[in-house]
């Protein structure tokens, strides 16, 4: 993953895993694994987990410790009302701007032509 991909992953991160969590509970190797899965391969866990720290400090995700078969308990985590009213002020940012960027994209192409 480039420079660039990087940055702007790490803008979206934050929404893409609450969507992960919209959709169903998991703990943070699921959603490491899931990612790397989708092609986001230099996906580290230590920045999955740190991210669901926060996202537990601010309220957005419930946590649930579950027993492990293999160690200690897994923390699972599951979206809360305020993760969703934020899932949707985050789906609503980024259609404003991927339309925003397309007409540019658009508008920049077709005054290059």
């Amino acid at each position: 993953m480039g420079k660039q991909e990087t940055e702007m992953l790490k803008g979206t991160l934050e929404g893409i895993v609450l969507a992960i969590l919209a959709s169903r509970a998991a703990y943070g190797y699921e959603i490491t694994a899931w990612l790397r899965e989708q092609g986001f391969a230099d996906i580290a866990e230590g920045t999955i987990y740190a991210l669901l720290v926060r996202l537990e400090q601010r309220d957005l995700v419930d946590v649930q410790k579950v027993p492990s078969e293999k160690g200690p308990p897994r923390k699972v985590y599951s979206l809360n009302a305020a993760g969703r009213a934020y899932l949707g002020d985050f789906w609503r940012t980024w259609s404003f701007l991927a339309e925003r960027l397309e007409q540019l994209r658009t508008t920049t192409i077709t005054e290059g032509e």
